[in-house]
């Protein structure tokens, strides 16, 4: 038994992945792409070990009692198995972005953990491998394994062999590619998207009509990436970001992650696209707005958002790389 750090990008989906198939599995309804996002990263250090009397998992400084500890400790149960062992572990993970908070945190923890945990276990596997591990723990996990433009396959075997993670593009393919995250809020958000996403599914009249129409979407963002086609890739990137919270708003109870400042930005990037500013917006599961845009834009975007106050923070991203080891622990 050894001690293993992974470093993993989060990653924000293009084309958005909203419900399961399999719980117990996280087997989506519909596939998604993403691009995975270079710069906001979670940092994990796991170590198997005789000492410990029982799984520890340390949160950004904070020891975890509840749900997160017992998603962690999922996982360690998948790798233990998997190298045939009983040992304990002690868990550290950090992320350099708001937690909870829309920014596929959880996306980054879930492949970080997968890759650290396997080697600490002593285990090797390929990418695809890690990326059904990653699977287990976050759904969207699956697809911060690799790195540039990635695209979940939902799979159709009842095991979830065939859904994983699968590299469309690598992240040098297209390098004037940008994602401007914007942090209107670091709370938690209240409803995380795991619950939100099984409340929709069960209690949304439209929800056959977002999975009719998905393939669509993911044939045209899969091309456009391919072909470096920016103006396809945005558009129907911020029109699936549309339907998936128009899935939220209808659900009953409604679900709304949006705040006023997230409306106020929905609102304001059409009008600087009519400006002559060619940039979208996409959200997912929370409040916060990503702007896709090209590297030419970017300064002049950053400086259109200096003047919006509700705005905490701002991270802008090129394609980022796969999950990898690295030296430093955490403990």
């Amino acid at each position: 038994m050894m001690k293993f750090t992974a470093i993993a990008n989060a990653n924000i989906a293009l084309v958005k992945y909203w419900g399961k198939r399999n719980k117990e599995l996280i087997l989506p309804q519909n596939s998604s792409i993403s691009v995975t996002l270079d710069g906001l990263n979670a940092v994990t250090t796991v170590e198997f070990d005789d000492k410990y009397d029982k799984d520890i998992f340390i949160l950004n400084g904070k020891e975890q009692t509840e749900n997160e500890l017992e998603r962690v400790i999922s996982t360690l149960n998948i790798v233990r198995d998997l190298a045939n062992i009983q040992t304990k572990a002690k868990v550290s993970s950090n992320n350099n972005f708001p937690t909870a908070a829309g920014l596929a945190s959880s996306a980054a923890g879930g492949a970080a953990i997968a890759l650290a945990a396997t080697k600490a276990a002593g285990l090797d596997f390929s990418k695809e491998k890690l990326s059904i591990i990653a699977r287990r723990n976050s759904g969207s996990a699956s697809r911060s394994v690799e790195g540039g433009f990635v695209e979940w396959l939902k799979g159709e075997k009842e095991d979830g062999s065939d859904s994983f993670g699968k590299q469309i593009a690598i992240e040098d393919h297209w390098p004037e590619f940008r994602i401007i995250a914007t942090i209107l809020t670091t709370k938690e958000k209240k409803i995380k998207s795991r619950v939100g996403m099984a409340k929709t599914v069960e209690n949304c009249p439209y929800y056959k009509c977002w999975l009719a129409s998905i393939d669509e979407d993911l044939d045209k963002v899969r091309k456009g990436i391919l072909e470096k086609d920016f103006t396809t890739v945005g558009q129907i990137a911020e029109q699936n970001a549309i339907k998936l919270h128009a899935l939220m708003f209808t659900t009953k109870p409604a679900i709304i992650y949006w705040l006023p400042e997230t409306l106020k930005m929905v609102h304001l990037i059409p009008e600087w696209r009519e400006q002559g500013l060619e940039c979208y917006f996409t959200i997912d599961g929370g409040p916060q707005v990503k702007i896709i845009c090209l590297e030419k834009d970017v300064e002049e975007i950053k400086k259109r958002l200096s003047d919006i106050n509700e705005i905490k923070e701002i991270h802008v991203s090129k394609p980022g790389s796969a999950a990898k080891t690295i030296e430093e622990h955490l403990f």
